[in-house]
């Protein structure tokens, strides 16, 4: 049996999962977590499973908290209503990320990856695992921002620019300019490649909101929605910037 532990703070949410995994006669579910005190208490004091489902937004905290306190070598499938967190998500042991509402056929998918890691488990490390996880990469579609005490989802297609000012990087769309939590470092990791490019240190930009190029006497992008600075390409960028623009 695979033993699979589930941390879902919505009890109608876990019990659906729960009833989910019912589907697979393998796995056996031994614990249900609802935060991350109680987490870190369970992981502290029993053995760890080979299976995680996780939420990641709890009443206390992230989910992350747990596992950055009480390393685990099981296997964490994360589920959430936001998929601002896949980074983070890939260097603590996750293998899949499911949004919320999860699809049976979805489900299904994460559990057979699952399967497929199981002969290595025994010495499969926490660097192998991400290593197998970038070849499966995961890319954002929408991010969650927070206006004043609201929070707003920002669909990826929707941003024509990221840039950093002042060591915060905001995100630029049709009708404003929001702050995120990322840095550009961490968006080229995992913005479309096909969609996004980091022209210089300040700017990640959109294909979709390309204007014009001028290429003398340097590559400057001018996009749509742009803010006020300019939009230079760095000359080691040059051709990798062309590339990309028929790639």
């Amino acid at each position: 049996m695979i033993k699979t532990v589930i941390i879902e703070d919505e009890k109608p949410a876990s019990r659906k999962l729960e009833r989910m995994l019912g589907n697979f006669p393998e796995i056996e579910v031994v614990a249900k977590i609802e935060s991350v005190e109680e987490g870190i208490a369970w992981f502290s004091e029993n053995e760890h499973p080979q299976l995680i489902f996780s939420d990641i937004v709890l009443g206390d905290g992230l989910s992350f908290d747990i596992f950055e306190k009480i390393p685990t070598k099981g296997f964490i499938i994360y589920t959430t209503a936001f998929d601002q967190y896949t980074l983070k998500a890939f260097k603590l042991n996750s293998i899949d990320y499911l949004l919320k509402p999860i699809l049976e056929e979805d489900l299904s998918g994460a559990v057979e990856k699952f399967k497929s890691f199981i002969p290595a488990s025994n010495t499969t490390g926490s660097e192998d695992i991400k290593q197998l996880i970038r070849k499966e990469k995961s890319t954002l579609s929408r991010v969650l921002v927070k206006i004043g005490y609201n929070l707003k989802i920002v669909q990826a297609h929707e941003i024509s620019c990221f840039f950093s000012e002042n060591k915060i990087v905001y995100l630029q769309t049709a009708e404003r300019v929001y702050p995120s939590d990322f840095t550009l470092d961490e968006l080229e990791e995992i913005l479309e490649e096909k969609k996004f490019f980091r022209v210089n240190r300040q700017f990640i930009i959109n294909s979709d909101y390309i204007k014009n190029i001028h290429t003398s006497p340097y590559y400057k992008v001018d996009i749509e929605f742009q803010p006020q600075e300019e939009i230079t390409v760095s000359r080691d960028r040059v051709k990798d910037f062309k590339e990309w623009l028929v790639g």
